[in-house]
C-alpha cells in the first residue's frame, strides 16, 4: 500500500496505535497518550489542521511556533516544486548552489548591522551550538583562550543539546543532564513580571542590565559571549521586556568585550512586530541565529549570521585555523527555496504593516479576556499574546490542550500559562474564533 493509499483509507484509531508503537514523540511522556489520545493529521490549509475524521483545528501556536504564511501555502509550494526538479541536496563542503547563495545575500541584506556571511544547520539548537563554538574559537584565535564561559538570562531557553541546554535555564529540561554541562552563569531576567509594584518595564529591565554589567565587570575576561532570548523569553511562558535592555547589554558587551549572541529563533521574521526584534533596540548582534519562520516552518533550516571581523579571523592557509563543523544537509536546497520563498511573501504582501492590523484587532477583542477573573499578566508583542491563568491543578496544561480540542483549537499551556502564537495568514473571523473558544476553554476549567 502506498502512503498515499493508506492516509485514505486509515482510521483515526489505526493511526493513533501505528504511531505509538513506532514513534517516541517530542517533549513528551509517552505513558500519557494512554489518558490524552494523540491527534492524528493527515492534511492542513491555511490555518487549519484536518485529521482522519474531518475534524478541524486552527492552529493558534504555529505547530511550535514555526509556520508563518499558513499550511499548504501555495507560493512556498511552488518554489519546493521547482526546486525539486533540479536539484534536491548537494554538500556544502566543496560545492555550491543558487538557492543557498540567493538566500545568504538577502539575509545580508535585511539583517541588522553588518551581519554578513551565513552558516547553515537544520535546526534552532544547532544553530546555537555554532554561535557558542565559533564565539569561543574567536577567542582562542585572538589568543585569548580564558574566554571560554557564557552568561545567558535567568529563563531564558536555547536548545536541548549539550551546549544548548548549558545555557539554558529550564530546569525540567536541564537537572537531568546536569553532570553532562558546562557551568553557565545566568543572570537576572529582564522580563516585566518580575519588576516590584509600580516600577515601569523600563526601568526594570535598567535593573536587569545593572546585574549583567556587575557580573561581567568582574568576569569578563574569562567570558566569551552573553546569549539571549531578545524581547520574549519562549519556553518559560512568553516572559516579555523593554527593548532598552538589548540597548543596555550591547553597550555593556562592547565595553568589556564580550560577543553578544541574539537567539532569534523564535522571535525572528515578524513575531515581535519588526522583521527582527533586535531592530526595536536599534541594534546589531555580534551572532544572530535564526530558525523556526525562516522556511516558513516548511524544512528543517537554521542559519548563524556573524560580523565580518568574526569571519575575517577563521580566514587563513591553515586548515587548523577553520571552522570545522558540519551537518550533513547544511544549506539544503529545497528548504532554501521555502526561506526565499518565505521572503518572497514578506515584500509582496507588505506583512508587518498587516500584521500590526491584526494584533491591534486581536487585543481588542481579548478584553473579555484581560478581564476574566482567572486571568493574569496579559501581554503582547507583535503577534504573540500570553496571560497566566489561575488553577490549582497540576494537569492544567493536558487538561487546557484537551479542552481547546473540544473548541477547535490547538492550544499549548506552557505551565500555567496560555499563549497565542498564529499564522501570520490568521482572518478577523479566525480571531474572533480564537478569542471566543479560549473564553470557552476557560469557562469549562
Amino acid at each position: 500500500m502506498s502512503g498515499s493509499d493508506s492516509n485514505v483509507n486509515t482510521t483515526l484509531e489505526h493511526l493513533r496505535q501505528r504511531s505509538l508503537q513506532a514513534v517516541w514523540h517530542p517533549c513528551t511522556q509517552m505513558k500519557q497518550h494512554e489518558t490524552y489520545p494523540l491527534v492524528p493529521v493527515v492534511r492542513g490549509q491555511g490555518l487549519w489542521l484536518y485529521d482522519a475524521d474531518g475534524k478541524r483545528y486552527l492552529d493558534a501556536i504555529s505547530s511550535w511556533w514555526v509556520n508563518l504564511f499558513g499550511h499548504a501555502n501555495p507560493v512556498i509550494n511552488a518554489a519546493i516544486r521547482d526546486q525539486l526538479e533540479k536539484i534536491e541536496h548537494v554538500m556544502l563542503a566543496g560545492f555550491t548552489h543558487e538557492p543557498v547563495v540567493a538566500l545568504s545575500e538577502r539575509l545580508k541584506r535585511i539583517a541588522p548591522g553588518s551581519l554578513g556571511h551565513c552558516f547553515y544547520a537544520s535546526d534552532g539548537a544547532s544553530a546555537t551550538e555554532i554561535a557558542l563554538k565559533m564565539s569561543f574559537h574567536y577567542w582562542l584565535l585572538c589568543g585569548k583562550p580564558r574566554k571560554n564561559r557564557f552568561v545567558s538570562l535567568q529563563n531564558d531557553y536555547h536548545g536541548e543539546t549539550l551546549g544548548a541546554l548549558s545555557v539554558t535555564d529550564v530546569a525540567i529540561f536541564k537537572e537531568t543532564y546536569a553532570p553532562l554541562l558546562r557551568p553557565c552563569t545566568h543572570v537576572p531576567t529582564p522580563d516585566w513580571r518580575y519588576a516590584e509594584s509600580g516600577e515601569s518595564a523600563h526601568d526594570y529591565a535598567k535593573r536587569a542590565a545593572i546585574a549583567l554589567e556587575n557580573h561581567l565587570a568582574k568576569h569578563h575576561e574569562e567570558t566569551a559571549a552573553l546569549i539571549l532570548e531578545p524581547l520574549v523569553q519562549g519556553a518559560t511562558g512568553m516572559g516579555m521586556y523593554h527593548p532598552v535592555y538589548l540597548q543596555r547589554a550591547r553597550e555593556i558587551c562592547d565595553r568589556y568585550q564580550v560577543h553578544l549572541i541574539a537567539d532569534e529563533i523564535a522571535v525572528g521574521f515578524g513575531r515581535t512586530g519588526t522583521l527582527f526584534a533586535c531592530n526595536q533596540a536599534e541594534i546589531a548582534p555580534d551572532f544572530l541565529c535564526l530558525a523556526k519562520g525562516l522556511s516558513g516552518g516548511y524544512l528543517p533550516l537554521s542559519v548563524v549570521m556573524t560580523a565580518d571581523a568574526i569571519y575575517q579571523a577563521f580566514y587563513d592557509n591553515s586548515t587548523a585555523r577553520a571552522f570545522l563543523h558540519s551537518h550533513s544537509h547544511t544549506g539544503n536546497a529545497l528548504a532554501c527555496r521555502a526561506a526565499l520563498a518565505t521572503l518572497d511573501i514578506f515584500e509582496q504582501d507588505q506583512v508587518i504593516a498587516a500584521n500590526q492590523k491584526k494584533a491591534a484587532y486581536l487585543n481588542a477583542r481579548a478584553a473579555a479576556l484581560v478581564s476574566h477573573p482567572k486571568v493574569s499578566n496579559f501581554r503582547n508583542c507583535g503577534m504573540i499574546w500570553a496571560f497566566e491563568v489561575e488553577s490549582e491543578d497540576r494537569d492544567f496544561a493536558a487538561k487546557c490542550f484537551q479542552a481547546g480540542l473540544q473548541q477547535q483549537l490547538i492550544l499549548r499551556p506552557l505551565g500555567k500559562t496560555i499563549y497565542f502564537m498564529p499564522p501570520y495568514v490568521i482572518t478577523e473571523a479566525e480571531i474572533d474564533l480564537l478569542i471566543s473558544g479560549t473564553l470557552r476553554v476557560l469557562d469549562s476549567m
